[in-house]
């Protein structure tokens, strides 16, 4: 059985899908008669997918279980990307799974040791609900006062969001703000009906309208990170690469950092913040401080 929660999200998901495809892109001949709905009619994915128009309705509809070989079919008709496979996958989860509130989040002690030894590199750890968990001196020079804001409210996604100063210090911010989306519905997928994942998203909602509208789109936005450009009230402009990288020990926490190149304005400009906040006897902060 499928949780309502999946029903709806997977059939609005492959819908918005196919409505994003044209007969022309998947090599079907266009008759040039006008098309009732956007993108691709069921029965034409159906064809292209391999199995039959019933079956696809009411996969659509979450009316019957979903073998591997036809989600592999789809992600080839629908043209998916690796975010866009990895969120069909998620959705087409069969079982249902009891909603319940799961154990806070504490930044694991070998990322903690990884944290306290980078001076000249901002970074922070991210729990699975992009909760902050951990930062360092640098990141907090870089971004915010993390220390400053409640343990409860420390969310990389709500401080975007709901933070006049944060949200001012990205001149990319509806990117990043749209990645963030996408990174919350694919927690929503593997975790459906997740209180604090809920409540997180209901308070965004009626906090910020482009999150609202976002979240009811269903477009999944890559989630690699990249380049992110800040403009710092004390240092300026800074253009900087941003990586994210998993921990083996605790997979639902990543270590987020930023650098840039040496020998460029934004590689000064860190160094500048690193000499500003150095203190031997400061050390990086987390969610317990």
């Amino acid at each position: 059985m499928y949780s309502k929660e999946h029903v709806s999200e997977l059939g609005e998901f492959l819908k918005e899908c196919r409505a994003q495809l044209s007969p022309r892109t998947v090599g079907l001949p266009e008759s040039g008669a006008p098309r009732r709905v956007p993108g691709l009619r069921r029965e034409e994915v159906a064809r292209l997918a391999g199995i039959s128009t019933h079956s696809y309705a009411r996969l659509e509809q979450g009316r019957a279980p979903v073998s591997r070989p036809t989600l592999t079919a789809l992600v080839r008709v629908l043209h998916l990307d690796d975010d866009q496979r990895d969120h069909l996958f998620e959705l087409a989860a069969t079982g249902e799974r009891e909603p319940r509130r799961r154990p806070a989040q504490k930044v694991h002690p070998r990322l903690r040791r990884i944290l306290d030894e980078l001076t000249a590199t901002p970074a922070l750890v991210l729990g699975r609900q992009l909760d902050i968990l951990a930062w360092n001196a640098l990141a907090a020079a870089l971004l915010t006062d993390f220390d400053q804001v409640p343990e409860k409210k420390r969310n990389y996604a709500r401080l975007l969001f709901t933070d006049p100063a944060f949200r001012e210090l990205y001149l990319d911010w509806r990117t990043n703000a749209r990645i963030c989306v996408a990174h919350l519905r694919l927690e929503a997928a593997r975790h459906p009906g997740d209180p604090g994942l809920a409540a997180l998203v209901g308070e965004l909602s009626v906090a910020d309208a482009d999150f609202r509208l976002w979240w009811a789109g269903r477009q999944m936005t890559g989630l690699r990170m990249g380049t992110k450009r800040l403009r710092h009230p004390l240092v300026g402009d800074l253009t900087l690469d941003w990586d994210s990288l998993t921990c083996t020990a605790d997979p639902a926490q990543k270590l987020v950092t930023a650098t840039a190149a040496p020998g460029s304005p934004s590689h000064d400009g860190l160094l500048f913040l690193a000499s500003w906040t150095a203190d031997p006897h400061t050390p990086a902060g987390d969610a317990t401080a």
